[in-house]
């Protein structure tokens, strides 16, 4: 009995020591595992990344303080985001702001209990939008919807010589500016008028036609807030080859090319959607955004940030209508007609044509041959 006592004892005791030592490798290996971990979260600070972990917990946080004050809503949700995003230097880069956003409003989400629908960009001075519609009262209300998502302080609404139910779609939704203009005021006319109708230092121009997730609109007020003036839709990879495209694509590439800028393809403010910064309008003048070309090449002329920092395929999803379908159109012939007075514009201040990119022979064999 006293052997096998012994054994036992010897049994228990060396038990004892393999658990000692387990909790032992446990410890060291856990502490391995913290360390590690904050050097991840360091080496992600100092690279630009931003740990989403540590957003989500700032936005639980914020999530219990607005259940516990009951002031969990949209409007809170984005305030706290803000004025905790001002404090992470690495939200230069809009994907990566969209992710730390998305990660705050999760948490805020589950600790409030409180359901968000809104599209948190961190943006560091005012936005506004504006709409121009005319007839479109199947599509207005979800355009409009998409926009309250994003953090705008103004939404104005232009109706330009609409004649069906679009002005009764409006008035149903509150905290918008409506300009009512009856009679067709012209094309464009809308974006100059809207312009003139707030000071936000960030305008978002959309149509009222076209229903634009407010994902997708979200990079546009990002680049101007960021510094550009004017952010364009970058088309250039839904466009055939030069030989293959149509005339209108060929004349905005054009006065690109003549203001020096060819980067910027086909891209033109011609097209929506684009957002522009309160310095462009007040330098170019708001009258001049009735002629979006004749404005971009202003802009340009000026020294102004111009550039195309997002896509939306608003070639495949423009309503149809019989004035914009085939060749020789009269939307075709109207935007053609714009950019010549760009042009016309261009040469009578005297730009210095030494200053346009003058293209090779290589250049010029290439475009003549493509296919």
């Amino acid at each position: 009995m006293k052997e096998r006592s012994g054994i036992a004892r010897r049994r228990r005791t060396t038990n004892r020591r393999t658990r000692a030592a387990r909790i032992g490798i446990n410890r060291r290996h856990g502490n391995k595992k913290h360390v590690e971990l904050q050097k991840t979260r360091k080496s992600r600070s100092t690279s630009g990344q931003v740990d989403l972990y540590l957003m989500c917990e700032a936005g639980q946080v914020a999530g219990n303080e607005a259940k516990a004050n009951n002031t969990a809503s949209d409007k809170h949700a984005r305030l706290v985001w803000n004025a905790h995003a001002v404090n992470v230097t690495e939200l230069s880069n809009f994907d990566l702001a969209l992710k730390a956003g998305k990660a705050f409003m999760q948490g805020y989400a589950h600790a409030s209990g409180h359901s968000l629908q809104i599209v948190p960009v961190p943006l560091h001075h005012s936005a506004a939008a504006v709409v121009c519609a005319c007839n479109e009262e199947h599509t207005l209300g979800q355009v409009l919807l998409q926009l309250k998502r994003l953090p705008l302080t103004d939404i104005i609404v232009v109706l330009n010589g609409t004649t069906d139910d679009s002005l009764k779609q409006v008035l149903k939704q509150p905290g918008l500016t409506v300009v009512y203009e009856p009679d067709r005021a012209g094309h464009d006319v809308g974006r100059a008028l809207g312009a003139k109708m707030t000071d936000a230092e960030s305008v978002l121009f959309v149509d009222g036609d076209m229903v634009v997730p407010a994902e997708q609109l979200a990079p546009f007020l990002f680049a101007v807030d960021r510094g550009q003036d004017v952010a364009l839709n970058n088309l250039t990879s839904l466009l055939p080859a030069f030989a293959g495209q149509d005339e209108v694509s060929r004349i905005k590439a054009y006065l690109n090319r003549t203001l020096g800028r060819a980067d910027l393809g086909s891209n033109s403010m011609t097209a929506v959607p684009h957002a522009l910064s309160r310095r462009m309008i007040q330098t170019v003048k708001p009258a001049s955004l009735a002629v979006p070309p004749k404005a971009q090449s202003l802009a340009i002329q000026h020294g102004m940030n111009v550039s195309a920092p997002s896509q939306v395929d608003v070639i495949r999803s423009n309503r149809l209508r019989p004035g914009n379908t085939g060749s020789g159109n009269d939307v075709a012939r109207l935007i053609i007609g714009d950019h010549l007075e760009a042009l016309a514009t261009l040469l009578g201040t005297g730009w210095n044509s030494a200053q346009a990119h003058t293209l090779s022979r290589a250049e010029v064999a290439y475009r003549r041959n493509a296919r």
